[in-house]
């Protein structure tokens, strides 16, 4: 396992990425954030040793690295899903290779479905807590040790000070942000009507099919998590309408305007 990090990291280099502090992964239909950046070099997944294909249509697998506002950031356009049959190390390989270039701050985002029926599609939600629903770990896996702690405490996977500070920009901004729970699960179907009841009563706000895992290896690792989902449609069980894939993707675009203006100025306040 380190021995792929390490020519990941390599390469990196070689690349002019040595040293970074903060990182941003880029879920479904949420890209529109590298325009307004001062790239200084993009790379395909493919082109990184050892680093996964991304095979979901939605998610372009590039990383970037340049400037907002003068800060300087690594951003992942695109990840990696138990549904595409990747096991767990492959799936959190993005944050393994962030950390050993020095990232101390992640920033994820995820396209979700609002359980919670008081939320809209097309808003935003920061997460504050999680349920993991995906059957496994990235830390149940054989010489983890070799990467970072195998127990990890979990009682503030989302750093407390940083949704503080986004509440503030929100309200500053006058953006709607629902605060809320996020249950992951494996996919790649979404839910029947009984299992959207049944994620409700388990206490979930969201649902998805990713972010978790890395959120539990990034705080394997010591990294600060803030993590924001954008709620592309309403889950209600009793109303459940066939999945529509160009509405999901045009509420996606309409809470990334949102998204991008809290993660421009949260970025600028670190």
């Amino acid at each position: 396992m380190n021995e792929k990090i390490e020519k990941s990291i390599a390469f990196l280099k070689q690349e002019g990425i040595d040293a970074v502090s903060t990182g941003i992964v880029l879920g479904t239909g949420l890209y529109d954030l590298i325009s307004q950046m001062e790239i200084k070099k993009s790379i395909d997944y493919s082109d990184i040793p050892h680093f996964p294909r991304a095979t979901q249509e939605f998610h372009k697998g590039m990383l970037h690295y340049g400037n907002l506002h003068g800060k300087s950031l690594l951003v992942f356009q695109g990840r990696f899903h138990l549904y595409e049959g990747y096991d767990f190390f492959e799936i959190t390989y993005l944050v393994l290779v962030f950390r050993a270039l020095g990232g101390g701050t992640l920033i994820l985002s995820n396209a979700a479905g609002a359980i919670n029926l008081s939320f809209k599609k097309g808003a935003l939600m920061l997460i504050n807590d999680h349920i993991n629903l995906q059957g496994g770990s990235p830390l149940a896996i054989k010489n983890i040790e070799t990467l970072g702690d195998r127990f990890v405490d979990m009682s503030q996977p989302y750093d407390a000070s940083y949704r503080e500070k986004v509440i503030q920009i929100a309200k500053q901004n006058e953006v709607t942000l629902y605060q809320g729970v996020y249950v992951a699960v494996v996919g790649s179907q979404l839910e029947t009507p009984a299992e959207y009841r049944y994620l409700k009563i388990i206490g979930a706000d969201a649902v998805g099919m990713s972010t978790v895992p890395e959120v539990i290896v990034a705080r394997q690792l010591g990294i600060r998590v803030l993590a924001i989902s954008v709620l592309t449609d309403e889950c209600n069980p009793d109303a459940l309408a066939p999945i529509d894939i160009p509405e999901i993707m045009k509420m996606a675009k309409k809470g990334e305007k949102d998204f991008i203006k809290i993660v421009k100025a949260f970025v600028v306040s670190l």
